[in-house]
């Protein structure tokens, strides 16, 4: 079986400290319920202790940026 989080494809998942998260909200000026979502069980988050309601950063290559941050909801 082929370990998803393991694939070079799959970029890197953190869970986002509660601090944090209330100052990339605020920079947004969004709610944490404006992110896109993420299911709890989704195989990226294996390693991850992530619950309903956590932030999760993602950072992926990109060819503009080099790397680009997103954020997503975890949901059930």
């Amino acid at each position: 079986m082929v370990d998803a989080t393991e694939h070079e494809l799959v970029p890197e998942h953190h869970l986002v400290e509660e601090e944090r998260l209330e100052e990339i909200l605020d920079e947004y000026n969004i709610d944490r319920t404006d992110l896109p979502k993420i299911k709890r069980l989704d195989p990226a988050l294996r390693d991850v202790d992530a619950e309903a309601g956590d932030v999760i950063r993602i950072e992926r290559d990109s060819r503009t940026t080099d790397t680009a941050i997103v954020y997503r909801l975890v949901i059930e």
